[in-house]
């Protein structure tokens, strides 16, 4: 079975157990919940938990010879036997936790399926508003709301002002730099992966992150991007892959809308990394 002919048979299934992820995490949402630190200090909650546990049992449900690669379970996989797996779920069970514990309603639930290093379908739902966003490169990207669902495209060409996604969490000096060789910008603040939501709506034109992100933060959204016309590239101007190295760290990137964008010419102006 082709790719996606495999994301045609699965999709319906993958979209209703990210739903039913939200309802989990909308269910600790609306009371009071203990957080904890992982190793790396970032926050853990119940929801995340309770996210993970329902997709993981879901996707092993639906596709027993499709291993799972979740940020809850990640660090409890051999980097010999996830590098076997030739054919992956990435999963981000709660993408934006610190947007969670704000009960600002900027949080995400992702999932993608990846083939050979490369993704081939990704879906995203945000569990406040109910509304999803799912896509295949070279086959399109969808929003699915109230209203039915949606085929999206990117800004193209990009318009001015360029509209930039900004992290609410992770702002830098870097994205400043970068920002100011892009001329006259309108930025906009918003958490998790609904950027690249927003971009592939064509809501926004550029999202540029300098700086750790892990392969579950952006495998679904550089899916639903690609299939609504844009592109996720590391500064070299390659297209993000996953599962293909030692570590699950991305480094930095650029997400567009248009590729067309004078994208190089705007790195040249962005200083090096700070020294470790």
């Amino acid at each position: 079975m082709s790719d996606y002919a495999t994301v045609q048979a699965l999709r319906e299934d993958v979209l209703a157990i990210a739903q039913d992820a939200a309802a989990s995490i909308l269910e600790v949402y609306e009371r009071d919940f203990d957080i904890t630190r992982k190793d790396d200090a970032s926050p853990l909650t119940e929801a995340d938990l309770a996210a993970h546990h329902g997709i993981v049992a879901g996707l092993a449900q639906l596709t027993p010879d499709i291993p799972v690669l979740s940020e809850e379970s990640a660090h409890m996989v051999p980097l010999a036997t996830r590098r076997s797996w030739n054919r992956l779920w990435v999963v981000d069970p709660l993408d934006g936790t610190r947007e969670f514990i704000k009960r600002n309603g900027e949080f995400t639930v992702n999932i993608a399926l990846v083939d050979h290093g490369v993704v081939v379908f990704g879906v995203i739902q945000a569990p406040v508003t109910g509304v999803l966003w799912h896509g295949a490169p070279g086959h399109g990207a969808f929003r699915r709301d109230g209203g039915g669902e949606h085929p999206l495209h990117v800004r193209r060409p990009a318009g001015a002002p360029l509209r930039v996604a900004a992290s609410r969490s992770h702002r830098d000096p870097r994205t400043d730099a970068l920002m100011a060789r892009m001329g006259g910008v309108e930025t906009v603040g918003l958490g998790s992966s609904l950027k690249f939501c927003l971009l592939a709506e064509g809501g926004m034109d550029v999202y540029p992150r300098f700086g750790p992100t892990s392969e579950w933060d952006t495998a679904a959204g550089q899916a639903i991007l690609e299939g609504a016309g844009g592109a996720l590239l590391d500064p070299r101007g390659r297209p993000f892959r996953y599962n293909q190295r030692d570590t699950l760290l991305n480094g930095d990137f650029i997400a567009l809308g248009d590729p067309s964008q004078p994208w190089r010419e705007w790195l040249q102006s962005v200083p090096p990394p700070p020294a470790a």
